[in-house]
């Protein structure tokens, strides 16, 4: 087990790799010039000293080479240096709203385990029975609704409930704040978000469930099983269940780490400063060094949960660590 884990860390690197040699060059493929932005702003005008004096101090006319080995030697020092646009460290940016996405990922990655698994598995279990219709139509619905329409029937609701119990309305917190400080409000700001994003991405994941575990159902040592008289119920839990959460593992890990920079529609509608927001100011801002350092962190991010996927592999199916 340790070799496999071993090996799989040191597929890491090319990959980590690959992905900063794309992202640097292909930002620099970009129209646009973050010093332009930000001394003419919106069709003022720059004085070509200034900007010039500008990129001088921002090591943008240095070679191209040069700029790639400071973003390179930097990402592998953790010093991800200072956002063009702000002139704060990218590190403390990224870290402002890290906590917030990372937060809103995990509930919404539970809210889904605890609909989609129990969901998928009566589904299979009661296959082409009324209960199976029902879920197959919740299920669909979910992947119908986009998350953010349902953020908004949410807020909509929260304020006509209110309204009409407390004769005011009420709206979740806008201001985020630990849930180590403040457990309650950050639950009350948060929840919404995590629910609506929960239930869109439970969909597929309870289709998954069902299908993976109808496959498993109709497997030979399930038939053994039966006609040896075990209880249906550890059958179930104990066999199939477990032989089946292969491909179920594998969506929400993908769908774990798109929530941590993917979310940017849900975070308008929620008003979160999360890192889909941040995202989308940096390319608007043609803020480079943030972007670069965004998209690194969110495919770390990617890589580390694949990883996590392939440990978990490893433990359910035996098989695969032997190989």
């Amino acid at each position: 087990m340790i070799q496999y884990i071993f090996k799989r860390l040191l597929l890491m690197i090319p990959t980590l790799i690959g992905a900063a040699v794309l992202i640097f060059f292909i930002l620099r493929l970009i129209p646009g010039d973050v010093c332009e932005i930000r001394l003419a702003g919106s069709g003022l005008y720059a004085d070509p000293e200034q900007i010039k004096l500008c990129r001088d101090n921002l090591g943008l006319n240095d070679p191209i080479m040069v700029q790639f080995w400071d973003f390179i030697f930097g990402f592998a020092t953790l010093d991800l240096g200072e956002s063009m646009w702000t002139g704060q460290p990218v590190s403390y940016e990224i870290g402002l709203r890290f906590q917030l996405s990372l937060q809103v990922a995990i509930m919404a990655t539970v809210v889904s385990l605890l609909i989609a698994i129990p969901l998928g598995t009566i589904s299979a279990v009661k296959q082409n029975t009324w209960i199976d219709y029902g879920v197959r139509a919740f299920s669909i619905a979910g992947i119908a609704l986009p998350s953010f329409w349902l953020g908004i029937m949410i807020i909509l609701g929260l304020l006509i409930t209110t309204q009409a119990l407390f004769g005011e309305p009420w709206m979740p917190p806008i201001t985020y704040v630990s849930p180590f400080e403040d457990f309650w409000g950050n639950m009350s700001q948060l929840i919404w978000p995590a629910v609506a994003t929960g239930y869109r991405y439970s969909a597929v994941a309870t289709r998954m469930t069902r299908s993976a575990l109808l496959e498993v159902l109709r497997e030979d040592y399930i038939r053994t099983a039966r006609a040896k008289g075990m209880i249906e119920k550890i059958i179930i839990n104990r066999h199939a269940l477990k032989n089946s959460m292969l491909p179920v593992i594998t969506v929400v890990g993908i769908e774990f780490a798109f929530l941590m920079g993917g979310l940017v529609v849900t975070e308008q509608v929620f008003n979160l400063n999360g890192l889909g927001k941040l995202f989308v100011e940096s390319v608007l801002n043609q803020d480079f060094t943030l972007t670069q350092a965004l998209v690194m962190v969110v495919v770390t991010i990617f890589i580390f949960t694949n990883f996590l996927i392939d440990i978990c592999y490893a433990w359910l199916d035996p098989r695969i660590r032997y190989a």
